[in-house]
C-alpha cells in the first residue's frame, strides 16, 4: 500500500467533495485510489451509473473533478487525475453491477461449484437472470445473488440471439441502447 502524498485529500475527502456532482450527473463514485509510484501523484476515480458513461461523461466528469479538486484546498502538490469507468474485469458484487449489465454475456460461479455462462436478464430482488444454452435452444436461469461465489463480465462482440433476446425480455434495439 502506497502512502498518499502529503498536500493531497484522502479517497474519502474526494468521495465527500465530488459525490453529490457526480450523482447530478448520473454516476456514482465506485473507488478511488491515491498514489505516488515515482511520478506526480495520480488520483484515479472510477465512476459507474444505470447507464455507463461513454467517452464523452467521463471528459465532462474529469472537468468537473478538476474544477472541484482545484477549489479545494490541495496546497501546491501537482498531481494527474484520471476518471474511468470500471471496465470488464470488475467482479460483480452488487445487484446494481448486474442491472448495469443487462444484456451481456457473463460467467457466474456458484457456491456449489457450478459455472455458468450466459446472458443477463433482469436483476432486481436478490435474483438475477441468466440466459443459458439448453438442449438446442435457450433456458432462463434465477439465481439468488446469495449463490454467487464470483461473476464476471466475459468479452464478447456478438450480438445476442433472436432466442437470448426474447428470453430477457429484450429486442435488438433495446439491446444497441443499453
Amino acid at each position: 500500500m502506497t502512502q498518499r502524498p502529503a498536500g493531497l485529500p484522502s479517497p474519502e475527502q474526494v468521495i465527500e467533495l465530488l459525490e453529490s456532482e457526480f450523482a447530478r450527473a448520473g454516476y456514482e463514485i465506485e473507488n478511488v485510489e491515491i498514489s505516488d509510484r515515482g511520478g506526480p501523484p495520480c488520483i484515479r476515480i472510477v465512476a459507474d451509473g444505470d447507464r455507463p458513461p461513454n467517452l464523452d461523461a467521463v471528459a465532462d466528469l474529469s472537468r468537473l473533478a478538476s474544477v472541484l479538486l482545484d477549489e479545494a484546498d490541495t496546497g501546491q502538490t501537482p498531481y494527474l487525475l484520471e476518471v474511468s469507468s470500471p471496465g470488464v474485469d470488475r467482479p460483480l458484487t452488487d445487484e446494481k453491477h448486474f442491472r448495469r449489465n443487462r444484456g451481456r454475456r457473463v460467467e457466474v460461479k456458484l457456491d456449489d461449484g457450478v459455472v455458468l455462462t450466459g446472458r443477463l436478464g433482469a436483476a432486481a430482488g436478490g435474483v438475477i437472470e441468466l440466459v443459458v444454452r439448453a438442449g438446442g435452444g435457450w433456458s432462463l436461469r434465477r439465481i439468488p445473488l446469495t449463490d454467487i461465489r464470483n461473476a464476471v463480465v466475459q468479452v464478447d462482440f456478438s450480438a445476442p440471439s433472436a432466442g437470448e433476446l426474447k428470453l430477457i425480455g429484450g429486442t435488438a434495439e433495446t439491446e444497441a441502447e443499453a
